[in-house]
């Protein structure tokens, strides 16, 4: 397997299998009231991000690398004040990361280097990817952070170190 190969590989486990169970054990924590809940006027909710991330993927990688036509209007995700059911929610960004998977999956290593207009700027595809990647994680780390603060529960997302190394696990205790 050579390093391009391995790049889009990882990219993609890390979108499919690690990314997105985080955020559908965090929905399925929560109401669709505490999915549409801010902080404040500036905050997001978890909707919000959620509508953002599926805007992101499909602009980046669906019509950036997948060649779609881009049909994104960003503000509309942030203006969005729900509530919008979080079954809807999730299948909406499940569908999208499916399609971004099914493009990602087609890749060969002379595409990655190849020059695409996002957002509009010329970038390459594995510039594209590498943001997906990052942006996609920084957002679920939010989506995290305020499923804790609004739900009280341990995810247990890292419980399986714990048990590895013979430990007991207090469900008390901040992952």
């Amino acid at each position: 397997m050579d390093h391009a190969e391995l790049f889009v590989r990882k990219s993609r486990s890390l979108i499919n299998d690690d990314l997105l169970p985080k955020i559908k054990r965090c929905i399925d924590l929560l109401s669709d009231d505490q999915i549409w809940w801010r902080p404040n006027q500036v905050s997001n909710s978890i909707g919000n991000l959620l509508l953002h991330l599926e805007g992101n993927i499909r602009q980046w990688i669906l019509s950036g690398i997948g060649g779609e036509t881009d049909r994104r209007q960003r503000q509309l995700e942030f203006d969005e004040r729900g509530p919008i059911e979080r079954q809807e929610l999730m299948e909406r960004l499940t569908v999208t990361l499916a399609a971004a998977d099914q493009v990602l999956s087609r890749l060969d290593k002379e595409t990655l280097l190849e020059q695409r207009e996002i957002q509009g700027k010329s970038r390459n595809v594995l510039e594209a990817i590498y943001h997906v990647v990052e942006h996609l994680s920084m957002h679920t780390g939010q989506i995290i952070l305020l499923t804790k603060t609004l739900s009280e529960v341990d995810m247990g997302f890292y419980g399986h170190l714990a048990k590895a190394a013979g430990q007991a696990i207090d469900e008390t205790k901040p992952t």
